[in-house]
Parts: C-alpha cells; structure tokens; sequence
C-alpha cells in the first residue's frame, strides 16, 4: 500500500517527483526481496550442541556485567556534579553507545544458544545491519571528538572552557550520530535491493554486512566500492583525526619539565588512548582480511572482540584508570548507603 501510495504524485510538485520515485524504487525492490527471503539463518559461533549452554551461560555474564558497567558510568556521570564537565559528557555517551552497541548483537545470539533453528527474519536482518553499523560508525567519530577533547584540555588549556562549550559538545556527538547513521543507511539499503537466490545461510553469528553480500546472487561490485569508499572515508578520517590530536598532545607533554606535569598530562588521556587502540585493532583485526569461507569463519571469532568484549571493558578501563571516576563511584554509593 504504501509503494502504491507513494505512486500517487499528480498533485505534487514536479521538483519532488523525481525523489517519490526514487523512494518508490528502493521500497518496491526492498519489498520484492522480502517476499523472495522471508528469513536467514545464522551460523553462530559454534555448532556443537554441549557447547550452546556453556557459551548462553559466558555470554549472559558478559552482557549483564556489560549493561552494568555502562549504566553505572552513566549514572555516575549524571549524578555527581564533579564530573559535569566535557571529558565526563564524551565519556557517558561512549558508555551509552557502547551499551547499544552490545544491545545489537548479544540478546539475539542468546537466544540462538538455547533455540533449535537459528533463524532471523529478513527485516530483522537488516535493522540488525543498520543498527550495528550506526553503532560502530558513531564510536568511530565519537572517540575522535574525544581525542579533540584531550588536544585543547592539554595543548589550549586557557581557552578549553569557550572551545569545548555545551553548545559544541552537543554539535560534536550529535555530528558523529548524523555521520555513523548516514553511512550506515546507505550500505543497508544498498545491500537489501539486492536478490538473495543462494543459500541463506549467514556465516557469522549476526548480520553483519560482508556476509551477508556473499549470500547474492546479484552483482555486487557497487557495494563492495562503495563499503570500501566509505569504510576508507570514515576509518581514515576518524583515525587521523584520532591520531593527529594525539600526536600533538604527546609534543606538548614533552615540552613540559617537570615529571610530575608530565605524568598527570598523559594520566587524563591514557584510558581513552586505551579504549582507541583496543577500538581500532579490533575492526582492522577482522575487516582487513580476505573474504575466504575460512577467513569468515576467523572473522565472526573475531568479532566478538569488538562487538562484544569491547563495550564490556571500556567502562571498567574508565573507572579503573580514572581516579575522578572512582573518587565518584565512592560519592555516590556513599551517598545511596546513607540514604538507606
């Protein structure tokens, strides 16, 4: 109904025909896919059944030991009034978009532990793409908003407050959402125009987008240029960026003479250092290598690195490796002791 609606269009303006019409394509080929595949099935990380309960039992810890994590450092972020400042802001939307990030993948494959046919909808498949995507592409701009943090708290401390004021913060994480969502939208909706008339089979344990492109039989050379074109576009910029404003923190930290200005200097950059190294080896780990059926079945093991393991130890590389944060984790389970 709503492609046959949106075909309706002798009362609107010609300038916003052309785009009606081009809507109407991607729906109409997205909706032929899906009376074509109405589901996948995803190969997971195992098949040995005595393993499936074992893997339900590590994966629910590492996901409720994950939820925790974040939800405490957003709490905390939130309550006290001591950590009201940038570096805590960044930090607590890492924390929240590190718990969508888990949110996407693990609660589906839990329930292929325990589940006979390990099968997701066509739809779901693709929000699960879009979803993930969003998630990793924003972490991606967001770590790089973060290292800019640092860069003017170490290297322009006068100006830090008028540089990182409210207003540019929220302009900052509002940006890496726009980005991280817009690269993403592109590859799901490039990817589900595709037909899908081979096995349906996902060698991964989620939608993710490599696999899921091997499953066409169509022609995807256009998707492959263009993951590859934003996937350089987006790493490589974030990256730099990343890097460049590290490479000026370290040349400034140098400078200073005294021991004791130098080691506080990298001490409120090095858990996010952390967190970015543990980032990107993780994604170049298993995007940069070849697309073999046995490389695929490396790369969904190693994707549980990023997609799982990193949003569980980030807040814990915050909390451990901060002392605000900790000073902060004490205030308030102090303050809730005394409440009770």
């Amino acid at each position: 109904m709503l492609v046959q609606g949106l075909g309706r269009t002798k009362h609107v303006p010609v300038r916003y025909r052309t785009r009606f019409k081009t809507l109407r394509i991607h729906l109409g080929k997205f909706m032929e896919n899906q009376t074509k595949v109405d589901e996948f099935v995803l190969l997971g990380l195992t098949d040995i059944p005595e393993l499936q309960a074992v893997l339900f039992m590590v994966f629910l810890l590492i996901y409720m030991a994950t939820v925790l994590g974040n939800c405490t450092i957003i709490t905390v972020a939130w309550i006290d009034p001591r950590l009201h400042s940038p570096m805590y802001f960044f930090i607590a939307n890492l924390s929240f978009l590190d718990l969508c990030y888990s949110s996407a993948t693990v609660p589906k494959m839990l329930d292929h532990f325990l589940a006979e046919r390990k099968t997701i909808s066509f739809v779901g498949c693709a929000l699960q793409m879009l979803f993930f995507m969003t998630f990793a592409g924003t972490e991606a701009f967001l770590l790089a908003a973060m290292a800019y943090d640092r860069y003017v708290a170490i290297c322009l401390p006068l100006r830090y407050t008028g540089v990182m004021s409210r207003g540019a913060c929220d302009a900052l994480v509002a940006g890496s959402w726009v980005a991280g969502t817009g690269d993403s939208l592109i590859h799901t909706i490039l990817a589900f125009q595709l037909t899908f008339c081979k096995s349906r089979t996902v060698n991964h344990f989620f939608c993710d987008i490599v696999p899921v492109l091997q499953l066409s039989c169509s022609n995807t050379t256009r998707n492959q240029i263009v993951l590859l074109a934003f996937g350089a576009l987006i790493g490589m910029s974030s990256f730099t960026l990343t890097l460049t404003s590290y490479v000026k923190i370290v040349t400034a930290v140098l400078r200073i003479k005294s021991t004791e200005g130098r080691s506080k200097a990298f001490s409120t950059c090095s858990s996010h250092l952390l967190v970015v190294i543990l980032f990107y080896v993780t994604i170049m780990s298993t995007y940069l290598r070849p697309g073999s059926s046995s490389e695929l079945d490396k790369n969904s093991q190693l994707a549980v690195l990023y997609a799982v393991l990193t949003p569980l130890l980030n807040p814990f590389i915050f909390s451990l490796r901060n002392k605000a944060v900790v000073e902060a984790l004490w205030r308030v389970s102090g303050r809730r002791g005394g409440i009770q």
